[in-house]
């Protein structure tokens, strides 16, 4: 189930005014370029900005994500990607003509499978969604940076979010319990209530990433760093194989 930051109504109006410039845009569009990628999959496309982005170039790009809230925002931003509620798999089951040039999965999205047998359905359900030799990419974030050490540190921040008004978020780290780690969201709103949503994301080592794609289907071709986050993600690039 996507957490309330998501799928709350009143949480997914906030997230693109909080979640700020997306700086890792830019990325994906080179990425693009580069394999010469037509059709695009947003696996957890979420409120829909990469998606935008790449179809703006052209593409025919797909967005599918579980969580209601945030694709309703997204379907407001563009009639030019085709917006779907659900996983990858929903795509070969409801596009079964399309065959993705390039699957990709931005921001924490690779991180908030938290068991292996939700990671590696996932990366199943890709597999099938791209063509012969279709490529993934996403990002992760390096466990030895330790992010959330950071996360903790981080002061109450107040923004101007459109139609609602002043509201403040404030993040706290919950439980630090490696692979996992916890955290809650709290907002307050112009009228004075607060709402909260908690989320866990799963940090996976190196290895153990690179054997999951090989066991799915994928050789990893390269193993980048993230320009807009230096030394603090890994940005892996995949091509699938076929499966035996």
């Amino acid at each position: 189930m996507p957490d309330d930051l998501f799928s709350d109504p009143r949480l997914a109006a906030l997230y693109d005014t909080f979640d700020g410039p997306r700086d890792d845009i830019p990325l994906y569009v080179e990425i693009a370029d580069e394999l010469r990628a037509r059709r695009v999959l947003d696996v957890g496309c979420g409120t829909g900005e990469p998606a935008v982005a790449l179809a703006a170039t052209g593409r025919e790009v797909v967005g599918v994500d579980p969580a209601k809230a945030s694709l309703d925002i997204a379907r407001s931003k563009s009639g030019d990607v085709t917006w779907l509620d659900g996983d990858a798999g929903t795509v070969s089951a409801h596009l079964p003509a399309f065959r993705a040039d390039l699957a990709m999965m931005t921001g924490n999205v690779a991180q908030v499978f938290l068991t292996d047998e939700d990671w590696h359905r996932t990366l199943g359900a890709i597999h099938a969604a791209l063509r012969p030799g279709g490529h993934l990419a996403f990002e992760t974030r390096r466990p030895q940076a330790r992010a959330w050490e950071h996360w903790s540190d981080a002061e109450p921040v107040t923004a101007t979010v459109p139609g609602v008004g002043d509201v403040t978020q404030d993040r706290t780290v919950i439980d630090v319990d490696l692979p996992f780690v916890s955290f809650r969201h709290t907002y307050r709103f112009p009228d004075g209530s607060t709402l909260a949503s908690d989320s866990t994301l799963r940090f996976r080592e190196h290895d153990e990433i690179a054997a999951s794609l090989h066991s799915a289907g994928f050789d990893v071709t390269d193993v980048r760093d993230a320009p807009d986050r230096p030394g603090l993600e890994y940005v892996f690039l995949t091509r699938s194989t076929p499966r035996t």
